[in-house]
């Protein structure tokens, strides 16, 4: 064991003492179950250190004397690599001998929990919110880095110091400590490390581990990088979102934005507020100007960062739901408990009502945005719409404001995007239902056969080519009362819509019994392929389509889940055929010969490669191909 007797007053007695809990169980508690990582340690030294400079600050409102150390508070990491100790500062309060045992000797006997209690019962304005350390175990975290742990503390106010030491093992020894020995005022934590934390005796190390867990403190931090050399300030004791809106630039914004997101663009939107009330908390949240490289990761966890007071609790709290995962966001609660474990918290009423609250702010946020700079939302939408229309299908209680941001390509639009309500103010005549067709090309979507007789009477069709669309439009009962409903499933009477300006009815097919007869002969040639086969109302030009049954599920869904192990999802489709088209004409007139085989499976075909599909059988395509450019030939 390492020897701490040097810094002991000789002509004191030293006394030890037993742990009132079991110290080795809550040890490996600590290593292997309460902290996930091992550089808390640090945040809860520095959080102590912050919490002894409040209280010192609250003493000195009645307490003259005291209102000079109060008044510039100080955290100093010291590091010597040589005797591979960590020293963690503070010229805050101290504590007695009586403090030691009450706050070092009884785990989760919180000093900083008796300390609110006394204010609660003084009625002070100023309840010690501000605090930090609520639970009081926090300091054993220690334990996991140093093989023995020195505390000397000096009360405001008190000529006497006193040297707490332990190894963590059941016991530790309290002792006056010599003056010269001792801070002035405060508290000095000195951890000699133990072979496994080595890598906190480097300052980069340490200074990384400061500003992501306490880089919000309200308290000044310095690092002393090795004996002799001169401290170094890394934090000023101000983080940004504590600051009024007014002070903050855009510069500022955007160099913190870079360094909370990790990304070197410019935030789109920056969006810093306090709510006050039975909850209260501070949110600096930012819209990326460019899409983070794990957009799409299938985990789908959103990554925010947690504070407790200006104490980093979690880095990736899943704070906010997965459709806006996208959104980089700090959030600093006054009101959550500060509890030792990232999955406790993640698991606490008040985080989810917070994360609920801050999730319908954001979407009012980018409502504004939309309305007030459609071309900034325009690039938003650009980059995130993908994923903001996972809400649609995963988060109903939103779907009505998702809806309002919500764009879409359609025939009107290809290029740029329209909302739900333009569609709905711009319905034809007898226009019954919001018309969407699927797919994951909106060049292929646009010029789809089975949006011709659409196209005919004017009536607009959404082009929806991100795979979520395959979801939400079927979860969706529809918008302002009309319902959602796919081109490619069920049939499609459009008679009661009138035609386009120019456009005319197209004429009655003639031979009708001759189209009745090739239907019936390709039901037969195709029935291991198609469900049916059948006069459409819906081509103007092409001669063949697919299509979903009435009852079966759209055809892009289809695929979907079945690229996902659901291979019965895939069920046969309905091949659709025009009966004013020459090719097929020709083949009802041809009646059935030695080619029509050929020829019901080449339209199959072309029908399934104008849906974005393979031939049936790829090689038998090419030579029924083949055979008919050599008969044209001829």
């Amino acid at each position: 064991m390492i020897d701490a007797s040097a810094a002991i007053d000789s002509d004191a007695q030293v006394t030890s003492h037993g742990f009132t809990a079991d110290v080795a169980r809550l040890l490996q508690l600590m290593a292997h179950s309460v902290y996930s990582e091992r550089e808390v340690f640090l945040r809860e030294l520095v959080s102590n250190a912050a919490d002894a400079s409040e209280k010192l600050r609250y003493e000195a409102l009645s307490n003259e004397s005291l209102a000079a150390r109060a008044g510039s508070p100080l955290v100093a990491i010291s590091l010597d690599k040589d005797k591979k100790t960590l020293t963690v500062a503070d010229n805050g309060v101290g504590m007695s001998r009586e403090e030691l045992v009450s706050a070092l000797g009884t785990i989760a006997n919180s000093g900083t929990r008796a300390f609110l209690d006394k204010i609660n019962a003084d009625g002070a304005s100023d309840n010690g919110q501000s605090l930090i350390g609520q639970f009081g175990v926090g300091f054993y975290s220690v334990f996991m880095v140093a093989d023995l742990v020195e505390v000397a503390t000096r009360r405001a106010g008190s000529d006497e110091a006193w040297l707490w030491t332990s190894d963590g093992k059941g016991s530790y020894r309290i002792a006056s400590a010599k003056p010269e020995e001792a801070p002035a005022v405060g508290t000095r934590v000195t951890l000699h490390l133990n072979s496994e934390s080595e890598e906190f005796l480097d300052p980069h190390r340490i200074e990384r581990a400061l500003r992501e867990h306490s880089g919000a403190l309200a308290i000044p931090i310095e690092i002393i990088g090795a004996p002799g050399e001169e401290p170094r300030r890394i934090s000023d004791g101000a983080a940004l979102w504590t600051k009024p809106k007014s002070e903050i630039s855009n510069e500022e914004y955007a160099d913190f934005y870079r360094q909370l997101a990790g990304q070197f663009d410019e935030p789109a939107l920056t969006i810093h507020w306090r709510a006050e009330g039975r909850t209260e908390y501070t949110v600096l949240a930012f819209v990326p100007g460019s899409r983070p490289l794990d957009l799409f990761d299938p985990l789908r966890k959103s990554k925010s960062k947690l504070y407790v007071r200006r104490v980093l609790i979690s880095k990736e709290i899943q704070l906010l739901p997965a459709w806006l995962r996208f959104v980089r966001l700090v959030v600093d609660s006054a009101d959550i408990p500060l509890n030792v474990s990232r999955e406790m918290v993640q698991q606490s009423p008040v985080v989810a009502q917070l994360g609920k609250a801050i999730a319908s702010r954001i979407v009012q946020e980018l409502s504004k945005l939309a309305e007030s700079e459609p071309e900034k939302f325009a690039k938003v939408w650009a980059d995130f719409g993908a994923v903001i229309k996972e809400g649609l299908h995963e988060d109903p209680q939103r779907r009505d404001d998702i809806f309002k941001i919500a764009r879409f390509a359609s025939t009107r639009a290809a290029e740029k995007t329209r909302t739900l309500k333009d569609y709905v103010s711009e319905l034809r005549e007898h226009q019954t239902a919001i018309y969407y067709l699927v797919g994951d090309d909106r060049k292929r979507l646009a010029q789809s056969p089975q949006i011709e007789e659409f196209a005919a009477r004017g009536v607009e069709v959404l082009l929806l080519d991100d795979p979520v669309d395959a979801f939400w439009v079927t979860s969706c009962v529809g918008f302002e009362g009309k319902p959602f409903k796919s081109v490619t499933q069920g049939g499609a009477d459009l008679s009661l819509v009138p035609l386009k300006e120019g456009e005319a009815e197209q004429p009655a097919p003639e031979a009708s019994g001759e189209v009745a007869s090739l239907v019936g002969r390709m039901k037969e040639t195709l029935k291991e392929y198609v469900d049916d086969v059948r006069v459409s109302t819906r081509l103007r030009e092409s001669a063949v389509c697919l299509i979903a049954p009435e009852h079966g599920l759209d055809r892009q869904l289809a695929r979907l889940l079945a690229e996902h192990g659901q291979a019965g999802a895939l069920g046969k489709p309905v091949l659709e055929i025009n009966p004013r088209h020459p090719a097929i004409t020709a083949l009802a007139r041809s009646g059935p010969g030695p080619d029509t085989e050929d020829s019901c499976f080449m339209l199959l075909d072309l029908a399934r490669i104008a849906d974005g599909e393979l031939p049936v059988d790829a090689s038998a395509f090419a030579r029924r191909l083949t055979a008919r450019l050599a008969k044209g030939a001829a």
